[in-house]
């Protein structure tokens, strides 16, 4: 039986930001109503449904507020719902009781409001969803939170800037000075300065009463990151991200919400933080995917960054050394702001590059081998002088695939489409998906005759051949697999740092921003990992990867040195980040976009459907293909005007998705593309049955996808 009536969301009003997306005004704050025994809270769930459920508020729980958490029966459960609105009485009947009141104050208040109202309608995910994922689930404020801003703007900063730094501080400040929204993009080859102008754009902030928030990609970047705030803003400065434990959470959201610490660093999530007064958002590395969330909704910490800001009249800086496509376009079009540092602070030069083509050393060599001579006689070289290096490759494990040697059958997970992968240290073969792993059968399951060869290298294999080529040199890996417990990131930091560490291996979570001044050596030991993938952005990731990993080589004194595997030696992307050029690798990539007509020109939106039998999703997805074509060539008939932004909005698909079986469901997409955001979301709406669903099956909204 369902619980009250469904409730449209509070109307807001909207204005636009530049990126052509609507930001609502923060609605009105709404007056608690006097406790009754009849009194009535609104509230909405974690839940796809775009309605509030009415439940009555007992006299023991009358101090509850809008932006509370409550807990109250939903069908044969009990969920977590937030109240929106209290209300003297409501039109259903036989109302059930709210059962508790999780939070002594609303852990959602003030422009977070609307900023929860602009998620809903840009995602396409209700108001439930939206509030959810701003508010931890886990979240336990402490009992008292008592207040006491804290005025400090930092100590001074000894260091002097460079002319390029100077330009880029000027424009900084007066962005902060205007007092409304501006966006930056901060354009600087790697060790170009780019954290000391966040730190003085901090510091800035503060001097005018406002607060910051310094948004990063990798929790691996969290105790550099932190080390440079807090010693610059000393205890003002509060820690966000996965990783901190339910107390550790509560004791910084309170910091926050109470005015005793006025910076937040932190992952994706940093951005929902309880701050008020916000003048300052700052993402460093702009460009990385980490800023797009997985699950529903699917938003991307940027554009939030950018709603958030137009709600706060605050500014933005998006720093990289290799900005995003869309952002790059946004900044050099009418109304943007580019900011370039084109050189190292101190004179240091950009490492040089070397391309080894692996199809010939493939050719020249006996020994099959992950590591070309080149690369073994340079680390060699480095281990001898005593400094130190660092090899990607963004492959997890020790052999990506386990083939038979008579019937050239993979071993595959059984719940997933993809090849098992085979970990040495646990002596498993595991899907990197499901997390589902087996014992290496001795013979192929397939065939029944042939033995298994391992095949392809993870870095799990680049740690274990780096032992076997220098025994007395201290070596450390650096992946998922070897960071998953807490801390583990500030261990393997302060390994590096303090040189306790000759060699470091890791995937990409080691090429995001990290400083260690003794590394004159990077390796990358495969450039084509991305360039392999079904995926419109695979030259930009590519390019991204391998840039951002140069860019750890010679950040001291002594010049830095890359070396780069590949077997695609003439991929623009790859020769673009040989000479560290991001305006070639910008222009090439742009004209390709132009003409398929791929953001930053359009808008997309990906649906998909999943289920466990194959047939029915993909009737489900021919179906609903169908009805989205229909409802777009409606909108272009002169009898809908109101439809007018529609009419531009083209489908592709249905079509399998790139992992086509996932936990046990097979998957399904259609891509929709258009001018906005807007308009698209717009079109689902119309057409998407209640809860997300069509045709029995669940349908996942993804707007922007990356």
């Amino acid at each position: 039986m369902r619980q009250g009536a469904g409730v449209p969301h509070p109307k807001v009003t909207a204005t636009r930001t530049g990126n052509g997306s609507s930001v609502p005004r923060a609605p009105r704050p709404v007056a608690p109503v006097q406790a009754t025994a009849t009194s009535v809270a609104e509230v909405v769930f974690n839940l796809p449904l775009d309605r509030a459920f009415h439940y009555l508020v007992p006299p023991e729980l009358s101090a509850v507020q809008p932006g509370m958490r409550v807990i109250g029966p939903f069908g044969p459960r009990e969920r977590v719902g937030f109240v929106v609105k209290r209300l003297a009485s409501s039109a259903r009947k036989e109302l059930k009781p709210i059962r508790r009141v999780i939070d002594q104050a609303p852990v959602v208040s003030g422009e977070r409001w609307a900023l929860a109202a602009w998620l809903s309608s840009y995602y396409c995910c209700s108001l439930g969803e939206a509030l959810a994922a701003m508010v931890p689930g886990q979240l336990r404020l402490p009992a008292v939170q008592a207040p006491g801003p804290a005025l400090a703007d930092g100590a001074p900063s000894p260091l002097r800037l460079t002319a390029a730094q100077e330009r880029a501080m000027q424009a900084i400040e007066a962005a902060l000075e205007a007092g409304e929204p501006r966006t930056l993009l901060l354009h600087g080859v790697t060790g170009s300065g780019k954290t000391e102008l966040y730190l003085r754009g901090i510091g800035h902030a503060l001097r005018q009463g406002r607060s910051a928030i310094y948004l990063i990609p990798e929790i691996a970047l969290t105790p550099q990151t932190i080390e440079r705030v807090r010693a610059r803003f000393g205890g003002l400065v509060a820690v966000w991200h996965s990783r901190l434990t339910a107390k550790q959470r509560g004791a910084a959201w309170a910091d926050l919400a109470s005015g005793r610490c006025r910076i937040v660093v932190g992952a994706r999530s940093a951005i929902f933080s309880p701050l008020t007064r916000v003048g300052l958002i700052i993402l460093d590395e702009e460009h990385e995917t980490t800023y797009k969330q997985d699950d529903a909704p699917h938003l991307h910490a940027r554009d939030v960054a950018f709603a958030r800001a137009r709600l706060a009249g605050a500014a933005v800086i998006l720093g990289s050394a290799t900005p995003s496509v869309e952002s790059y376009y946004a900044a050099t079009q009418p109304g943007g702001q580019l900011l370039t540092l084109p050189e190292r602070i101190q004179g240091r030069a950009l490492p040089k590059v070397e391309i080894i083509d692996m199809r010939e050393e493939m050719a020249r060599r006996r020994r099959g081998g992950p590591l070309s001579h080149r690369l073994e006689l340079a680390l060699s070289q480095t281990v001898e002088r005593k400094e130190q290096a660092m090899l990607l490759l963004n492959r997890r494990g020790f052999a990506r695939v386990a083939q038979c040697q008579t019937c050239g059958e993979t071993v595959r997970c059984r719940h997933c489409s993809v090849p098992l992968i085979y970990h040495a240290a646990r002596k498993r073969l595991v899907c990197h998906y499901c997390n589902f792993e087996v014992e290496p059968p001795e013979i192929c399951a397939a065939c029944g005759k042939g033995y298994l060869r391992f095949r392809g290298s993870g870095t799990e294999r680049i740690e274990s051949e780096l032992h076997r080529l220098f025994p007395a040199s201290a070596i450390g890996r650096m992946d998922r697999d070897t960071t998953a417990k807490r801390e583990s990131h500030d261990r393997l930091y302060a390994s590096v740092k303090a040189q306790e560490l000759s060699l470091l291996v890791g995937t990409q979570m080691i090429a995001k921003g990290l400083d260690f001044p003794q590394v004159t050596l990077v390796g990358i030991v495969s450039a084509d990992t991305a360039l392999n993938l079904p995926d419109f952005r695979s030259g930009e990731r590519t390019f991204d990867l391998l840039t951002q990993m140069a860019g750890r080589a010679g950040r001291g004194d002594q010049p830095g040195r890359v070396i780069v595997q590949t077997y695609c030696p003439s991929h623009y992307a790859i020769q673009a980040a040989k000479d560290h050029d991001y305006r070639r690798f910008y222009e090439e990539e742009l004209l390709m976009r132009r003409r398929l007509a791929l953001p930053p020109f359009t808008h997309l939106a990906e649906l998909m459907l999943r289920g466990t039998v194959r047939e029915k999703v993909y009737a489900a997805a021919d179906a609903l293909a169908g009805a989205l074509g229909r409802r777009a060539k409606q909108a272009r008939l002169p009898a809908a005007p109101q439809s007018a932004a529609q009419a531009g909005v083209t489908l592709l698909g249905p079509a399998p998705h790139r992992i086509p079986r996932l936990r046990g469901q097979h998957r399904v997409v259609v891509l929709l593309k258009g001018d906005t955001a807007e308009a698209i979301v717009g079109l689902i709406r119309e057409v998407l049955e209640p809860g997300h669903r069509f045709g029995g099956m669940p349908v996942t909204v993804n707007v922007d996808p990356q």
